[in-house]
């Protein structure tokens, strides 16, 4: 379901917290954010005395990559989902959630949605991974298994993706980008979590919890390695499904 964003309803709470939520982690992002992350987040205009117009950022957004933020009430499922990615088009809700829940959210809102997702969708080689793990997906979609890892490999980048640049790890996942405590705790110092560099074998047998911070972070080289990732992966959801549909044969005997 596409709604509108009904500007207007926007109550004081909200922006308080709009602007509590975006000049914390803007403080952050000089260290920890990724270099891409923190241009596009010029070029996306955000500011946190003001919550952002979806209609502003579609402006910006279809000048530079031809994308659209379509505002949806909340999670999509997954046919929908990775439609609108095949599209071109981020779902993206624009309710915010209330002044309570600043610090933990189950279900993503208007900050993870927009301040985390949106700047990216402002980048060639972002949206050229996204358009093509949504036609990806499209192409499994009625084999849950499938979809599974293909949601696997979606977590641990576009949610919980790191980045190496100059050497060091770098945020660019909008997960990690919109949360305080995930943005300090993944790369913090003294015993990490576990960091591992970018592999797509295994990101794609990797589960993840959405209630806890992540247990493990992949570090990707570049967004090439992430573009060029699609490919392998067609081929190992054929292999997967092979297995399936092909068990080996039990053998023994007396």
């Amino acid at each position: 379901m596409i709604l509108k964003q009904e500007y207007d309803r926007y109550t004081a709470d909200d922006f308080s917290v709009w602007k509590t939520l975006f000049d914390r982690q803007h403080a952050l992002i000089g260290q920890k954010i990724c270099r891409e992350y923190r241009e596009a987040l010029e070029l996306v205009e955000f500011k946190g005395t003001e919550i952002p117009r979806m209609d502003r950022i579609n402006e910006i957004l279809k000048a530079t990559t031809g994308w659209q933020a379509v505002v949806v009430p909340g999670i999509l499922p997954d046919k929908e989902f990775f439609e609108l990615m095949a599209q071109r088009r981020f779902p993206a809700t624009t309710w915010l959630r209330r002044p309570d829940q600043l610090d933990y959210l189950e279900e993503p809102d208007m900050f993870h949605d927009v301040f985390g997702h949106t700047p990216l969708l402002t980048q060639q080689h972002y949206t050229g991974f996204l358009e093509g793990l949504g036609r990806i997906a499209l192409r499994w979609i009625d084999d849950p298994d499938m979809v599974e890892r293909i949601t696997r490999l979606y977590w641990y980048t576009i949610e919980f993706g790191l980045i190496r640049e100059e050497g060091e790890a770098r945020i660019f996942g909008a997960g990690i980008v919109s949360s305080v405590g995930e943005s300090r705790y993944c790369l913090q110092a003294g015993p990490p979590p576990h960091l591992r560099d970018f592999d797509l074998d295994t990101i794609l047998d990797s589960a993840f919890r959405k209630d806890i911070f992540q247990e493990q972070y992949f570090i990707a080289e570049g967004y090439d390695q992430l573009l060029a990732s699609l490919v392998p992966l067609e081929s190992r959801l054929e292999q997967f499904q092979y297995k399936k549909k092909n068990p080996p044969a039990l053998t023994g005997g007396f």
